[in-house]
């Protein structure tokens, strides 16, 4: 099963992917994660965009793209894996569709974890709250869930017009949303 896993900030994908990549018995593949062991590794790749990171710029979507490519090569995969944090923008699903079909492994599904803004507000502040993080205020977070809205909406629409799109309801229990999820995939994986 090759997946992606599309929320706003708060919505559970993280805590989603962990409990799927046990269920599945495919890699959790967080771009995020992916960036700071390239880094750490000091893999060429993780050079150019610790230099890049260092000027207080983005990593862009060609960098990114090319330690997927690296990553999506490994033997783990064959199975397939579960993508989350890739794709957030338009561009980078074109660019993820194309980089699938040339590697011979197409997208299967895409699910969005749909929670509600306010929620994922609260839920982001008891988070900050709990950490120590100040950064994390009610206003700075709206403003992240409307940049996500903006770019993502696009990639939501992308994969809905492929067919591949699945909205889940992300309010509720771990075990609730994670048995939503394994029902919504659960004829895809009948197909594969």
């Amino acid at each position: 099963m090759r997946l992606v896993l599309l929320g706003a900030p708060g919505s559970g994908k993280g805590t989603q992917a962990t409990r799927l990549k046990d269920y599945l018995q495919v890699p959790h593949i967080s771009t995020g994660d992916l960036l700071r062991a390239e880094v750490a590794a000091g893999s060429p790749l993780g050079l150019e965009a610790k230099a890049i990171m260092a000027r207080g710029d983005l990593v862009s979507d060609a960098i990114l793209l090319g330690m997927l490519e690296e990553r999506l090569s490994r033997a783990d995969t064959a199975g397939g894996f579960i993508l989350d944090g890739y794709p957030r923008n338009l561009a980078q699903a074109s660019a993820l569709g194309a980089l699938l079909a040339r590697i011979g492994q197409p997208m299967d599904c895409a699910v969005q974890l749909d929670v509600d803004n306010e929620l994922l507000v609260e839920r982001i502040a008891g988070r900050a709250k709990a950490e120590g993080r100040a950064d994390d205020n009610p206003e700075s977070v709206r403003k992240r869930l409307a940049i996500y809205a903006q770019q993502t909406a696009p990639v939501v629409d992308y994969y809905r017009q492929q067919g591949k799109l699945t909205v889940v309801d992300g309010v509720g229990t771990l075990d609730d949303v994670f048995k939503r999820i394994i029902e919504a995939i659960a004829p895809v994986r009948e197909v594969g």
